[in-house]
């Protein structure tokens, strides 16, 4: 019976080990807003273009968000944040990725449905 205990614990544990790269990887909504908050300018109008630091933070997000899952998940995120920005000027949301010279396979929108997102 000890046996089967210490066995059982060690599946666990490996289980766990295997599961913490995942967990310690994932993307989570306040660093996705953290990448952007320098684009808010730019998103509400009061400037015509993406500043530079705005544009490092939409590289790293993208760099960062590999998986589908985290695509999904930064997707997600910027929905919810799209939502949340007073004035938000749509277009420019839509065309921030591009003005930084990132290509995404989906449009910033809150119209997006981010499950149909695929790595």
């Amino acid at each position: 019976m000890a046996g089967v205990k210490v066995t059982c614990m060690a599946i666990v544990i490996c289980m766990m080990l295997m599961g913490a790269p995942f967990a310690v990887n994932a993307i989570s909504c306040s660093e996705v807003i953290h990448k952007l908050d320098p684009c808010l300018g730019y998103l509400g109008g009061s400037s015509s273009a993406p500043s530079r630091k705005c544009c490092r933070g939409v590289k790293k997000l993208n760099h960062m968000a590999r998986t589908t899952r985290e695509r999904r998940t930064t997707c997600n995120c910027l929905k919810s944040a799209a939502n949340a920005i007073s004035g938000l000027r749509t277009n420019n949301a839509a065309a921030l990725p591009g003005m930084c010279g990132v290509r995404l396979s989906y449009k910033i929108s809150t119209s997006t449905n981010c499950n149909r997102i695929r790595n």
